[in-house]
């Protein structure tokens, strides 16, 4: 069995979809879901997309002939995957509700609604990728998928584009009245509060790394010792702050996350070392993506092309939290510890 992905065009006109039923069955194929993805045009057909089961041994192309014979011209005929087999309304509000938990993933969410992926706008254009821009308060996005995008779906992504646009504006009202610049939901429902970090910061750091296990301050720090020295709480809050992101309870009293970037001058100018560290009781919740998304767009406002970071030899997860904030990491091992390399597009690639 294969699924294939058909786009239709058919008059609006009762029956009409029903003829297009019994012509698939009649193939032997059967179709599994059914919506509208495009506008009516001046002719009064629509474009529906048709999931369809074909099994083994027969040709696919049989639906494209299954089409024309009741006269409605096929527009899309590609193969399709399982993941896709899901409630269109169900995904469309569960990745509301990811975006509600995350402003960030926007982009992200995007992407899935329309079965594409992000593009790096300045990589060359791939043959067949069919590309859209799409703008995300000051980020612009390009999307792109093997099969053109219709308005209908354009406008559902705006909806949800809308969506993470008026969360970000009551967020940002909010965390203006607290003196903080983000309210964040994170997965489980609870809030955390964002905010830069400065010098008389030091001692809620000194206290988040003080309650992390031993293994969480081997990950930041390549040493599990329960205590950071002076010169430590220096480089990591100041002096001049605006180089880490804090988060903390949503009373404001107890720091539970810190981002940071070290900037360097030489070898290579443009680039930063960064780290991140999450309190053990405040981990999988997807404040360290938000974290690293932050200061990701720190780091892009400092004019900087690539971070860098070295984490023990075994702590490959910082790989995929990378790469769930939409970053693309490379990893190389020497000595020990896991050299990370993370290079910096435009803030709409990294998103």
């Amino acid at each position: 069995m294969a699924l294939w992905r058909v786009h239709v065009e058919l008059e609006d006109r009762p029956g009409r979809l029903g003829e297009l039923a019994t012509a698939v069955g009649a193939t032997g194929c059967n179709i599994i879901s059914v919506h509208v993805v495009g506008e009516p045009t001046d002719a009064g057909s629509v474009t529906d997309e048709l999931i369809v089961r074909v099994p083994a041994g027969i040709d696919p192309s049989v639906l494209i002939m299954a089409a024309a014979r009741i006269g409605a011209p096929c527009t899309l005929h590609v193969p399709a995957d399982a993941t896709e087999l899901s409630d269109p309304v169900t995904t469309a509000l569960a990745l509301a509700r990811m975006v509600a938990a995350d402003p960030g993933s926007a982009p992200r969410a995007v992407a899935t609604l329309l079965h594409a992926r992000l593009v790096d706008p300045a990589a060359p254009p791939a043959p067949d990728l069919h590309t859209h821009p799409l703008r995300v308060g000051a980020q612009h996005l390009l999307l792109g998928r093997g099969w053109p995008f219709t308005a209908t779906e354009l406008s559902r992504a705006a909806a949800l584009l809308e969506l993470d646009a008026q969360l970000a504006l009551s967020a940002s009202s909010s965390a203006g009245e607290l003196g903080f610049d983000r309210v964040l939901l994170l997965q489980d429902g609870s809030e955390v509060l964002l905010r830069d970090a400065g010098p008389s910061d030091a001692p809620l750091v000194a206290a988040l790394h003080a309650r992390c296990s031993p293994e969480s301050r081997r990950a930041r720090f390549l040493s599990p010792v329960p205590r950071l020295d002076a010169q430590q709480l220096r480089d990591l809050v100041g002096p001049d702050g605006g180089r880490a992101v804090l988060a903390l309870t949503a009373d404001g009293g107890s720091a539970v996350g810190l981002a940071d970037l070290s900037l360097t001058s030489v070898p290579e100018p443009r680039t930063a070392h960064f780290g991140v560290l999450v309190e053990d009781a405040w981990q999988h919740r997807g404040l360290g993506t938000a974290l690293v998304r932050r200061i990701a767009e720190t780091a892009v406002e400092h004019g900087l092309d690539e971070l860098t970071g070295t984490v023990p030899a075994d702590a490959v997860r910082i790989t995929r939290l990378l790469r769930r904030a939409g970053l693309r990491p490379t990893a190389v091992r020497a000595d020990g510890t896991l050299q990370l390399r993370v290079p910096l597009a435009a803030p709409a690639a990294m998103a």
